[in-house]
């Protein structure tokens, strides 16, 4: 930009810090890290694991032997 102060030519530029409009996935997270159907939950407090059930976060599943939430591993 001319002068620094947001007046330069109006297009389309090189594009630094848009997003690329749905062009490719997000590269931050691999399929495992963001969930998905498998995996477990786990009580961060006595350590026991169940499956995960599809649909129900872990968050929301009470652990069956002290009653704290699980967690997803």
């Amino acid at each position: 930009m001319p002068g620094g102060d947001g007046t330069g030519p109006a297009g389309k530029g090189p594009g630094i810090g848009r997003s690329n409009e749905g062009k490719e996935r997000c590269r931050g997270r691999s399929a495992k890290a963001s969930g998905g159907p498998g995996g477990m939950c786990i009580c961060p407090q006595c350590g026991l694991e169940i499956p995960h059930t599809p649909g129900v976060p872990c968050t929301e599943v009470e652990c069956g032997r002290c009653g704290n939430p699980m967690n997803r591993k």
